[in-house]
Order: C-alpha cells, then sequence, then structure tokens
C-alpha cells in the first residue's frame, strides 16, 4: 500500500468516527424502573393509571420533568376522568379560596397569579399544568403548609404551633405532627445542617419544618382520596424520593393506599441508570445533565 493510500484510508476511517459520533441520538430523557431497567412511556403510564396517588418529584429548574408532568397529567384525566385530581407543593394551602376561584372563571388570571404567591417560576413551569385544569375542570389542590408555619416551626419546633389559631390550624396537618427523625431522608438533612449538640436544635427544627410540610402535603392528599379521587402530585424530589417524605405520611394515614412515584435525576449518560439513582422511586426519569436550565 502506498504512503497516498494509507493516507486516504486513515483519513476516510477518521472522518467516518467524526460522523458516527454527530448522528448519534440526543434522546431529551429516558425512564427507568427502580431495579434500572429501561421502561417506555406507555409501560410506565399503565402503572401509573392503577395508582391512587402518584408523586412526581421534580427538580424544580428541568423543564422535561415540568413537561412530562403535563403530559402525565393529560393521560391520567383520561383515564380517571371526573374523579381525578391534582395537587402541587407550589402552592400553600391558605390560597385554595383563590385557586378555586380562578379556576371557575371567577377572578381574572391576574388576580390570581398577584394573589396566590406562585413561585418565581410559575410562568414556565406550572402555569401550563394549572392552565390544564382549568380547561378540563380539574380539581387542583394547593397541599403545601403556608410558608409563614414553616417558618414558625424552624425558629421553635412543633411546639410553636400549639399558638396558631382553630382557623391557622385548618391549613395544616392534624397537631400534634409525629416526626421519625429515624428515616434516612431526615437524617442526612440533620447531617447537612449539623446535627444538634449542646442543646442547640436548630437543625432539629428545620427538619421539623420540613416534616411539617411533607404531612402537610399528604393530609391534603388524603383529602382527596377519601372524597374518592386520584391524585397526581407534582413536588419536589427530596419530598418522595426513597419512599419517604410525603409517601410515609401516606401510609401512616392509610396504610392500604396504592402510591406510585416519579423521581427525577441527572446523568452524562442516559443509556444505564447508575446505581446512585437506583429505587429512589418506583420510576426514574433520566435528563442529561447538558439539559437547559428553566433558571
Amino acid at each position: 500500500m502506498t504512503k497516498l493510500s494509507l493516507l486516504t484510508l486513515l483519513l476516510l476511517m477518521f472522518t467516518t468516527g467524526i460522523a458516527t459520533a454527530n448522528n448519534k441520538d440526543k434522546p431529551a430523557y429516558q425512564l427507568f424502573t427502580a431495579k434500572g431497567k429501561q421502561v417506555k412511556y406507555g409501560d410506565m403510564l399503565e402503572e401509573l393509571q392503577q395508582a391512587d396517588v402518584v408523586l412526581f418529584g421534580e427538580q424544580h429548574n428541568d423543564p422535561i420533568a415540568h413537561w412530562l408532568q403535563l403530559e402525565v397529567a393529560k393521560d391520567l384525566h383520561r383515564t380517571h376522568q371526573k374523579s381525578f385530581a391534582i395537587g402541587a407543593e407550589m402552592f400553600e394551602a391558605d390560597v385554595q379560596l383563590v385557586l378555586n376561584e380562578y379556576l371557575a372563571g371567577q377572578v381574572p388570571e391576574n388576580n390570581f397569579e398577584q394573589e396566590a404567591r406562585p413561585w418565581p417560576n410559575y410562568k414556565t413551569d406550572y402555569k401550563p399544568v394549572v392552565r390544564f385544569a382549568k380547561e378540563a375542570a380539574i380539581p387542583f389542590v394547593a397541599t403545601n403548609v403556608p410558608r409563614r408555619y414553616a417558618a414558625m416551626v424552624s425558629g421553635g419546633s412543633l411546639k410553636a404551633l400549639e399558638q396558631v389559631s382553630e382557623d391557622g390550624r385548618s391549613f395544616i396537618a392534624p397537631l400534634p405532627v409525629r416526626v421519625n427523625m429515624s428515616l434516612p431522608g431526615y437524617k442526612n438533612m440533620l447531617s447537612m445542617f449539623g446535627n444538634s449538640t449542646h442543646g442547640n436544635t436548630k437543625s432539629e427544627n428545620i427538619v421539623q419544618a420540613q416534616a411539617l410540610k411533607d404531612a402537610t402535603m399528604a393530609h391534603f392528599i388524603l383529602q382527596q382520596v377519601n372524597s374518592g379521587k386520584k391524585l397526581l402530585h407534582l413536588n419536589g424530589a427530596y419530598h418522595s424520593d426513597n419512599f419517604e417524605g410525603i409517601g410515609w405520611y401516606l401510609k401512616q394515614g392509610k396504610p392500604q393506599l396504592k402510591t406510585l412515584t416519579i423521581t427525577t435525576v441527572l446523568q452524562e449518560d442516559l443509556e444505564s441508570l447508575l446505581d446512585e439513582n437506583k429505587q429512589k422511586a418506583d420510576f426514574i426519569l433520566v435528563v442529561p445533565a447538558s439539559m437547559t436550565r428553566t433558571f
């Protein structure tokens, strides 16, 4: 083989390699089971349709998770029709009235958005789901505890709630709220904020505030379930990962409840699920680590 022929062959191999790399598929997401087996959306949906409650754990700034939440909402509504409801961490329980008024067409959207204290990313990430609920006449439940009560607990433990009025308690899970500090998620939070020592209980108070949110969201979810609804709940992944958080409180309130969970994780490679992400939920939504963020 001449030098020219060899050079031509090497150049052809190099350019072919580049073309192959450039032509590789770039999926926006991949779904896996808890054990790490790839699963199609339709197969996941078939299982979700059998659940009483679906907890969809998101990364708050992930556009793929928000889009898939909307698609799951549409498909579950198609299945359950009038027995379907949506709940969300992103709205606090004391804005339920104005949320209902907006859904019923009684107040303009601008007024609703001013008074409901929506999150800064509401218009890009949650507004599509709320609008869908309005158009399809789907009940939308504000499940989270008002932040002022979470702040009270963060500053003074759950005992601080004893001074809340009866009207205020209607926006909180029934007192007293039990907190299992041995749950791994709460133990991790304690480690993150520093275990309480020498009488310093600040970290425990922060975990109690987190538990209050979990318990309150579970409380309002169970209200819907007990009224005959199947419910899709949108929340940060930490509130339902590893079948803890909201899911733990749901099980305490109704052990026979069928709850399925979805979580959202980021990976460089979507072909297989990393061991660290296995068993986080019944279904794991894997999004490319390079995915653009909504904020």
